[in-house]
């Protein structure tokens, strides 16, 4: 508590929320494999994986991938799933995200 005002702080790294790094670390330590998959009617599929950590909300990930790439999907579980072949402009967008391009392996 600091003039009154009651601090965030990680349960990770006990610092306050604003000088935490813990998420960004788990974004650099990922490994996220992107993925094509072909389902129903032979519609393409893109398949990201791998994004699932306790600081990554992968619905709020998936919706902002479907505003960007202007299609239909989901954040369900680990996986998002995208309509559509996205491969070639995924991994631009993820590490726009804030996610390490070392860690992204398209398929």
């Amino acid at each position: 508590m600091i003039g009154g005002k009651i601090m965030d702080v990680c349960n990770k790294c006990g610092l306050p929320m604003d000088l935490c790094v813990c998420q960004e670390l788990e974004k650099e330590d990922s490994r996220i494999i992107v993925r094509l998959e072909m389902r129903r009617f032979r519609k393409p599929t893109t398949i990201i994986e791998g994004l699932a950590s306790k600081s990554t909300d992968v619905s709020e990930i998936a919706k902002k991938l479907k505003n960007t790439l202007a299609c239909g999907g989901s954040g369900k579980g680990k996986l998002v799933i995208l309509q559509g072949d996205h491969r070639d402009v995924l991994k631009a967008h993820l590490v726009n995200l804030g996610f390490s391009e070392t860690s992204i392996e398209v398929q």
